[in-house]
């Protein structure tokens, strides 16, 4: 392996991690305000490494569903992640081999993904795995510290823990939803959609996993009918 391509990714995925262990905080301090053991929560980040992911996925274990809901739930979330490690594939300058495909598609997430990106010169295994070390501690560690954390404070501060998920999506969403009336619109699409199926008494009694499904597909397939992105567009 080439320690100085690892050690350089190394150094880029820094603040990805530093920026993980806080965002996992908040999940670690829910997961321990629902009852899961900081052990498994911190078992949970360790083997899935994906922020909306697990807050949906923990959301469907306390409501109960179904093991099928929370693959197909999983999946539908997920999804833009097969896209993203093929556009990684095209940036390699050698074949890999399985292994490290696997360990490189398993570290792969937004912030990863553009930091891989933003790179000039080819990408090479070792760079790929070194800027996925730090993010996955950093992740794991903070899910551990905001369970244990989470176990021992009071209902009250557990609570307030709970809403730094809330803050994380506004902080993502809401930026670029001012300046850009399609993504403005995907966010009001699935917010009228969730609720629907809240106040509709009929509607209710669908379970977590298929509305956030349904939500999720329905709004990103009027805007992709709505908006379509032209070839030209899409190249750049």
């Amino acid at each position: 392996m080439n320690g100085n391509e690892f050690q350089n990714g190394v150094q880029r995925g820094l603040p990805v991690g530093l920026g993980y262990f806080s965002v996992s905080f908040g999940f670690g301090a829910m997961a321990a305000a629902q009852g899961v053991g900081a052990l498994q929560a911190a078992l949970i980040s360790l083997t899935n490494l994906t922020s909306a992911g697990q807050f949906a996925g923990l959301t469907l274990i306390v409501a109960g569903a179904t093991l099928w809901e929370m693959v197909l739930t999983q999946l539908v979330i997920n999804s833009r992640y097969a896209l993203m490690s093929l556009a990684l594939s095209q940036r390699m300058g050698q074949k890999i081999s399985l292994l490290p495909r696997l360990l490189i598609a398993f570290f792969n997430t937004d912030e990863i993904f553009a930091l891989a990106m933003a790179r000039n010169e080819a990408l090479t295994v070792p760079f790929l795995l070194g800027l996925g070390v730090l993010p996955i501690v950093g992740w794991t560690l903070g899910t551990l510290t905001g369970a244990m954390a989470g176990s021992i404070l009071p209902l009250s501060i557990r609570t307030a823990l709970g809403v730094m998920l809330y803050g994380m999506f506004v902080a993502i969403v809401v930026p670029p939803a001012k300046t850009d009336r399609k993504i403005l619109w995907s966010v009001l699409l699935a917010l009228a959609c969730s609720s629907v199926f809240g106040w509709v008494p009929q509607l209710k009694a669908i379970s977590p996993g298929v509305t956030i499904v349904i939500c999720t597909v329905l709004s990103a397939g009027l805007c992709a009918w709505l908006f379509p992105i032209a070839e030209e567009e899409a190249s750049v």
